[in-house]
């Protein structure tokens, strides 16, 4: 009787438990091995099993330049709600060798005799032609098995869940056909969710504590106003793609309708390289400041929460040539300002 070949439907329950018993040299987000030396890397594949779909940890390695000068840092969101890059796709993963000590590995579950099970419906797909013949060990150093894997930031969302494939063959140098294949512009997208922008903490003056209908100047510390980028390459292969974040403007939304910003948008450009202006000693209390908030009445018992939030563009290269823009990212943070009423003295 012929194999079938493997039915994600019917074999999903078993293969997660035979996969969850089997013990495999991870990648830990893109970095070196860890695990069994020599022997381990060659009997084992890498990365973790995920699921149905023998996935991996991801090897994508990634190097910041322009690293925020805080200690608090955070991931941009991007502008564009609508923009949904991949949140899996296929990567180099498994040697011919790998797959072949993968599936015996599998066998070795002895539980309710899951190992036996699940590894026979993989040897079918890898060993008994259907599609492959021996794991193609004959072609050993010729390509590799590409592999799911998985944006770790992402992996609750239901794109994670797209890449649903077992591993298929790529010769080297063959691009796969596959639409969710490892890219440049993929990298760049994952790049994009690496990008540690610094905490959008504001100057203020007065700081804290205002009074009813005086202007609050509001600036952004320019050590802070610089260029970020993140490379993500792929170990092995000549996939490599840069995304560079740069501050553009600065958003004010003062926590209460019972306010005005300077400017009437609330959207502080950039001027002379910086965001805002720190308001000079002896200037006039009411002296309208080119970034900043009045408040026209008293916060009461209780702080408004002024939220600032950074509008940085985004844009990437890659060593393919291509690259382009994404989409613009924010980031922001609170910041409590009691108003106060302004006493006056009857005489």
């Amino acid at each position: 009787m012929r194999a079938r070949k493997p039915s994600s439907s019917w074999i999903a329950p078993c293969l997660a438990v035979a996969v969850a018993l089997v013990p495999a040299t991870a990648y830990a987000g893109g970095g070196d091995t860890v695990g069994g030396g020599d022997v381990g890397r060659e009997q084992q594949s890498q990365g973790t099993r995920q699921g149905k779909t023998l996935g991996v940890q991801t090897r994508i390695q990634t190097t910041v330049e322009g690293s925020p000068h805080s200690a608090k840092t955070g991931t941009l969101t991007p502008a564009n709600s609508n923009w949904d890059p991949p949140a899996c796709w296929y990567e180099p993963a498994y040697t011919p060798k790998q797959i072949e000590a993968t599936v015996k590995a599998i066998r070795q579950v002895k539980v309710f005799g899951v190992g036996d099970f699940v590894g026979g419906v993989f040897d079918s797909y890898f060993k008994e032609g259907h599609p492959y013949k021996d794991y193609n060990l004959d072609k050993q150093g010729d390509g590799q098995f590409w592999a799911a894997a998985v944006d770790d930031k992402r992996k609750d969302e239901p794109g994670a869940k797209a890449c649903d494939k077992l591993p298929f063959w790529v010769p080297n140098g063959k691009p796969p056909k596959e639409p969710l294949a490892v890219t440049p512009k993929i990298l760049a997208e994952y790049a994009y969710g690496q990008l540690p922008v610094p905490d959008t903490e504001i100057e203020m003056a007065p700081e804290g504590e205002t009074k009813v209908n005086l202007p609050t100047w509001v600036w952004l510390d320019k050590a802070r106003f610089k260029k970020i980028s993140v490379t993500a390459s792929l170990p092995g292969t000549d996939l490599s793609a840069t995304t560079t974040a740069e501050p553009v403007s600065l958003k004010i939304e003062p926590g209460t309708g019972d306010a005005e910003t300077y400017p009437a948008s609330g959207e502080c450009p950039i001027e002379n390289g910086r965001i805002g202006k720190p308001r000079a000693k002896g200037t006039p209390a009411d002296t309208d400041p080119p970034c900043g908030v009045r408040y026209l009445r008293s916060s009461g018992d209780g702080p408004y929460e002024l939220q600032a939030t950074l509008t940085w563009k985004v844009s990437w290269t890659s060593t393919a040539g291509e690259g382009g823009d994404l989409p613009a990212g924010e980031f922001g943070a609170g910041q409590d300002v009691l108003v106060r009423e302004v006493q006056s003295v009857n005489r």
